[in-house]
């Protein structure tokens, strides 16, 4: 008669991985989500005032400083990361943990794969929360440089003493 160990077929099948992993990349998602939400709208209402206003210069300002927010989005869920892996003694310290997590979650894998075992499946699912809050992000991107792009080509028209009728033509 075969008898399994439930403590090792739950470590073989990185169980406790899979729930918290799960658990942590739902939490990163919807704050993902509530960041990129609130800068995007930010954004929106801004370059389209300044577009009206024909402060070309303020939606490219505005643009970039967006593009900064972004970036500190995915800074903050690597730490994010990297403190949960911390709290739950999944790596000795905090630096380690977020240096791990920054590895796996931009899918650079710099690092050896330092989680215990019963835990390797982690690293698997932080790097697929960066993959999908990197392609959230780069489609939000995308949508930010309609304005930009019109408030780019509007002061260019501008150096080219171009008439404003045209301009304001110009979508």
């Amino acid at each position: 008669m075969i008898t399994l160990n439930t403590v090792t077929l739950t470590t073989e099948l990185d169980l406790p991985a899979y729930l918290f992993g799960i658990a942590m990349l739902l939490i990163v998602m919807l704050l993902h989500g509530l960041a990129l939400l609130q800068i995007a709208k930010r954004y929106e209402v801004k370059s389209f005032l300044y577009l009206a206003e024909h402060k070309y210069s303020s939606v490219a300002l505005v643009f970039y400083i967006s593009v900064l927010c972004l970036f500190l989005i995915h800074i903050f869920e690597i730490i994010l990361w990297g403190i949960a892996l911390w709290v739950f003694n999944l790596l000795p310290n905090l630096g380690q943990s977020i240096l791990f997590s920054g590895s796996t979650y931009t899918a650079m894998g710099f690092m050896d794969d330092l989680l215990p075992s019963g835990w390797k499946m982690l690293a698997i699912i932080i790097a697929f929360s960066g993959m999908f809050a990197f392609a959230w992000t780069a489609s939000v991107m995308i949508s930010m440089t309609k304005n930009f792009r019109q408030a780019y080509t509007r002061l260019h028209m501008q150096k080219l003493q171009i008439p404003n009728e045209v301009i304001e033509r110009f979508k």
